[in-house]
């Protein structure tokens, strides 16, 4: 097994568009889970949801491409990612 299956990163994504009201939080814990990360999102006062998510680093690579789908009745407009040092939680938690 290779060094980047199991290279652990931890990732924040701000996310912007039709994400607020359409159940884009309970969507994104309940993928995160799925996927076996940690995380928080939360709704932000400016529209986006902040999502911070840790994990193997394929495996958060996986919930980025999912998190620019979104779920049904969400539109996706653009994402910002960074670099996240915030303490998490040892699940995922809707904020």
């Amino acid at each position: 097994m290779d060094s980047t299956s199991t290279e652990r990163t931890q990732q924040g994504f701000y996310v912007r568009g039709r994400v607020q009201g359409v159940g884009f939080r309970w969507w994104t814990r309940r993928v995160g889970s799925e996927l076996g990360l940690v995380g928080a999102v939360r709704n932000l006062a400016d529209g986006t949801v902040g999502v911070h998510v840790a994990g193997p680093a394929h495996t958060v690579e996986a919930f980025a491409a999912e998190l620019a789908n979104g779920p049904p009745g969400a539109r996706v407009d653009g994402i910002e990612r960074f670099v996240s040092d915030r303490s998490l939680p040892s699940d995922f938690v809707i904020e």
